[in-house]
């Protein structure tokens, strides 16, 4: 394992001033593991462990985006299939031209809907289904980032689709984490899994102003429900070994294939770019449910970015200010980090930039 002084001193540093107690940080080059570490605390007085199952929030969503191009290379469905050829009631309210490309590209213009996590998954599609697209959104066009309902539709065109009608959990613990052997991950846990994993599992905690908000999708009430744009969990190296698969085109440690590598570039290209994000009010490009680099853009404060020496192709995903995902096909390198602290905005992205920054120092990749 490398020194990595640059890195390790931007998490200490940012642990003393309080941002978070406790992470976690898995870095490999060529598919080598040169860091696969633990700081801090999971929770108040247990140990973060490498091993510690940790909630990645929207870090999970290419999980969710693989899984459904499982299907794309079975023939099953096409990128640009409107989303009511799979779910017919999905079409109410002049939503019938939303394809499952708009889904991926956060293009659809349903951001919201009114649904609760009291609701059962069958009474949030219905309620998705239901839902007007917001005023004047130009579908494919107009692009805002749509944190859950974009991706429980996405799930539920998986359920149908499925020869085996698989509920999506189930599906893409099947054909993404057992192939991968990431056997620690999951989008849910029940009461009694909970209960027996507890001293291995970390919470998220909220660390920045008093008035911010979090759903406690850690805790063992919540921790029972499927989210699937933001319920996955699990030691953040397994997250890193799903972009060590990316970055090898899709195969597996055994030889085999997930994914084909046509698959692979099709998922990580730009298909949404120079469009100004309207929920996060920046210039982002977008893949099929991956954010590409747009640091071209030249903006100082871009979100869920990956650092001033990250390459154009890089491409990841982050999940509220908390953790993040990412693969470098120039430089081979696969990261994925999660904080136990929510510090607020302003405060995780000048982390998350510095992390990424002193990852590529410590590693001699900086230009």
């Amino acid at each position: 394992m490398l020194d990595l002084r640059r890195t390790r001193e931007v998490i200490e540093t940012r642990q003393t001033a309080g941002l978070h107690t406790g992470a976690q940080l898995y870095i490999s080059r060529d598919g080598r593991a040169v860091a696969d570490l633990a700081f801090g605390e999971a929770r108040p007085g247990v140990p973060m462990r490498s091993d510690t199952i940790m909630l990645w929030l929207s870090s999970g969503k290419p999980l969710t985006a693989v899984a459904l191009a499982k299907l794309w290379e079975a023939g099953r469905l096409d990128l640009d299939d409107p989303v009511a050829k799979f779910i017919p009631e999905f079409a109410a309210a002049g939503k019938e031209a939303i394809t499952i490309r708009h889904l991926l590209t956060h293009t659809a213009g349903i951001r919201w809907a009114d649904f609760s996590n009291s609701d059962d998954w069958d009474q949030i599609i219905a309620k998705i289904c239901a839902a007007r697209p917001e005023p004047r959104w130009i579908f494919g066009r107009t692009a805002g980032y749509h944190p859950l309902t974009s991706w429980y539709i996405l799930a539920e065109i998986i359920h149908r689709l499925d020869p085996k009608q698989r509920r999506f959990e189930q599906f893409g613990t099947d054909e993404i984490l057992s192939p991968l052997q990431m056997r620690d991950c999951s989008w849910n846990l029940s009461p009694e899994q909970y209960a027996a994993l507890r001293d291995r599992i970390g919470i998220i905690i909220p660390t920045g102003p008093p008035d911010l908000r979090l759903i406690r999708f850690d805790s063992p009430g919540f921790s029972r429900l499927v989210v699937p744009g933001a319920s996955a969990r699990g030691p953040i190296r397994e997250l890193g070994k799903f972009y060590e698969m990316l970055l090898d085109r899709g195969r597996l440690p055994d030889g085999s294939s997930l994914l084909t590598p046509q698959t692979v570039e099709a998922l990580t290209a730009r298909h949404r770019a120079g469009i100004v994000d309207l929920t996060f009010k920046r210039i982002i490009d977008w893949g099929l449910g991956f954010i590409i680099n747009s640091s071209q853009y030249g903006d100082p404060n871009l979100p869920y970015g990956y650092g001033p020496h990250a390459s154009p192709r890089a491409f990841g995903h982050g999940g509220s200010q908390s953790s993040a995902g990412m693969a470098d096909p120039e430089y081979g390198l696969a990261v994925a980090v999660v904080f136990n602290g929510m510090p607020g905005e302003t405060a995780h992205q000048e982390r998350i930039s510095a992390l990424f920054k002193a990852i590529y120092e410590d590693l001699n990749l900086a230009p």
